[in-house]
C-alpha cells in the first residue's frame, strides 16, 4: 500500500467517526474539522424567496477551500497546484440573515493526483449543519496543462494538519 493510500484510509476512518449525531453540539462537530472559516451572512446573499441563494454557499465553500489550501500550502502559485474538478452541496436547512456561520473544512480522502475536501455549514442562529458539500481537488501541472501526481509536501501537510486538528 502506497503513503498516499493509507493516508486515505485513515482519513476516511477518522472521519466516519466524526459525524454529528442529535445530541453532538455543533462545538463538538466542528472539533472534526481542522479548518474553520468565519461566515457572515449578508442582507443581499438572499433571494426573493427570503433565504439565503444556493449559489452563495458554494461562494463560502470556496473561501473556505481556499483557507485549506493556505494552510497545506498548495496553490496556483507553483508549478503544481490545486484545480477543482467537481463540487457539491447538500442544502439541510435554510439559511437567513442576520446569522454568522461556520464552514468546517477537511480532507476525507487522498489519492495518487487527488484529494477529496468535506465542508459542513454550521449556523449560529440554529446550532446546527445547514449544508454540507464536498469538493474534488486535483493536483495539476500548470506549465504542461494536464493533472500530475500530488507533491509529497502535500501529502505530508495535510496528514499534519488532520493530525494536529
Amino acid at each position: 500500500m502506497t503513503k498516499q493510500a493509507a493516508i486515505g484510509r485513515l482519513f476516511l476512518y477518522a472521519c466516519s467517526m466524526t459525524t454529528m449525531t442529535t445530541t453532538t453540539t455543533a462545538d463538538e462537530a466542528l472539533a472534526a474539522y481542522p479548518v474553520k472559516t468565519p461566515i457572515t451572512v449578508h442582507w443581499g446573499d438572499q433571494d426573493a424567496f427570503q433565504h439565503v441563494n444556493n449559489v452563495v454557499y458554494f461562494r463560502w465553500y470556496e473561501t473556505a477551500r481556499m483557507k485549506l489550501f493556505e494552510r497545506i500550502d498548495f496553490s496556483g502559485s507553483k508549478p503544481v497546484g490545486p484545480i477543482l474538478a467537481s463540487t457539491s452541496c447538500r442544502y439541510r436547512a435554510p439559511v437567513h440573515y442576520p446569522d454568522e456561520l461556520v464552514v468546517g473544512t477537511r480532507v476525507i480522502d487522498v489519492g495518487g493526483d487527488r484529494f477529496t475536501m468535506e465542508m459542513a455549514l454550521f449556523s449560529a442562529r440554529t446550532g446546527g449543519i445547514a449544508a454540507t458539500g464536498e469538493a474534488l481537488i486535483v493536483a495539476f501541472d500548470y506549465g504542461a496543462q494536464k493533472k500530475t501526481a500530488l507533491p509529497d509536501d502535500v501529502v505530508t501537510a495535510i496528514a499534519a494538519l488532520h493530525a494536529r486538528g
